[in-house]
């Protein structure tokens, strides 16, 4: 067995971010760019809300950068993934597969739905939602009728799953892909940290009829708030957009709405934020990934810890740089923790399971979760901020 020194994990860490004194956030972002004259025009013409040229070339500038076709902006994440869901046709009572290590936005877009999150284990390579083991466990517990996927055990039917790449690194998409087309389930994909990565040469959220992205205070760009809902699909790219604008029919002044719809539509003043982030996103991603280099090298050496890096088959954004204690190591966790944050460089662990939250106890999963659970004891993330990793550092 490897000797393990938390002190060693410091001197890494150390070697790779500032000395200056002073705190080093878990990742924040950065505005030096053309951010204060967009938004100042908003401010001067008083185009602040859901209506004006910055929203329509946010879009067009997501759209171009992923490869979508089409690209709806709205308020947050979470809201994108709700949209999304009912886009591809998710019921109250349903049930989404979705994997238990991600951020609780995921599983409360389903239960928005009045659907039930229905929890999957993940694997080592990426962090996220395990597709071979999703495919043996539908083989026990699925059953293929006319009108979907549904559980045995519940009755209800399994309508979609939600891939989540998570600290930007892709999911093994190619075989889920197949597991969809298999038991007829919507494959929806959680983009909101990959905004910059690539599977296989193709930008996330171009797998399935949809996907989602985020851009909050702390993903890669930012609007403040902000999310984005991707399709190729030009029908549902049309009613994503109306649903998100209360379902009003366009007219000069009518108030006519025919669907229930959402206030989700992103205001003119954040899309102005996020046009000058997306005009710097080609360099932030650049720096994150040298970033990424110094902490692999840094680690290369160091007992009882490695550095997480990308999937063979995948170019990851790193929006979140993370570490992993070998598994005899767990119990120092929490001591790192400790030590990191009080020597002022910002540190933490990987999210709460979603099974082990109060409020989804109750909801199906997998009996086996033993890969998440072993992430969640084992994961550190360090300080990510695309600076740390570039040239004026």
């Amino acid at each position: 067995m490897n000797n393990f020194d938390p002190a060693d994990v410091l001197k890494a860490l150390h070697s790779v971010l500032p000395r200056q004194g002073g705190h080093i956030p878990l990742h924040e972002p950065d505005f030096s760019g053309s951010e204060w004259a967009y938004v100042k025009e908003c401010l001067d013409t008083g185009w602040v809300s859901s209506v004006g040229k910055f929203v329509d070339r946010f879009e067009q500038q997501l759209a171009d950068f992923t490869g979508a076709k089409y690209v709806v902006a709205v308020v947050n994440g979470t809201a994108a993934l709700h949209v999304a869901l009912k886009l591809v046709g998710v019921e109250p009572g349903d049930e989404v597969l979705v994997p238990t290590l991600t951020f609780v936005a995921t599983a409360n877009a389903v239960s928005y739905c009045g659907a039930h999150p229905h929890f999957v284990d993940s694997e080592f390579t990426t962090l996220g939602l395990d597709p071979c083991k999703l495919a043996t466990y539908l083989e026990d517990i699925a059953e293929v009728k006319e009108q979907g996927c549904f559980n045995k055990n519940t009755g209800r039917r399994i309508k979609a799953v939600i891939p989540v790449h998570i600290f930007g690194h892709p999911v093994d998409l190619d075989p889920l892909v197949d597991v969809c087309q298999r038991f007829g389930i919507e494959l929806v994909e959680d983009a909101a940290e990959s905004l910059g990565s690539y599977y296989k040469g193709r930008h996330t959220g171009n797998w399935g009829k949809v996907s989602t992205l985020s851009f909050n205070g702390n993903k890669v760009i930012t609007t403040g708030g902000g999310g984005a809902i991707l399709t190729n699909d030009e029908e549902m790219g049309k009613l994503a957009k109306h649903l998100t604008t209360t379902a009003r029919v366009p007219h000069q002044w009518s108030f006519i709405h025919d669907k229930i719809g959402f206030n989700y539509r992103l205001p003119n003043i954040n899309a102005a934020l996020g046009c000058a982030q997306l005009e710097q996103l080609p360099d932030l991603i650049k720096w994150k990934r040298r970033l990424a280099e110094k902490y692999q090298e840094a680690f290369a050496g160091v007992a009882g810890v490695r550095f997480f890096v990308e999937p063979a088959f995948a170019k990851s954004n790193y929006w979140l740089n993370a570490l992993l204690l070998d598994d005899c190591f767990a119990g120092q966790r929490n001591i790192l923790l400790a030590e990191t944050n009080t020597q002022g460089m910002m540190t933490r662990p990987v999210w709460t399971l979603m099974h082990e939250l109060e409020m989804y106890r109750s909801c199906p999963r997998m009996d086996n979760l033993s890969v998440a659970k072993s992430i969640e004891r084992r994961l550190i993330n360090i300080p990510s901020s695309a600076r740390l990793g570039g040239v004026n550092v």
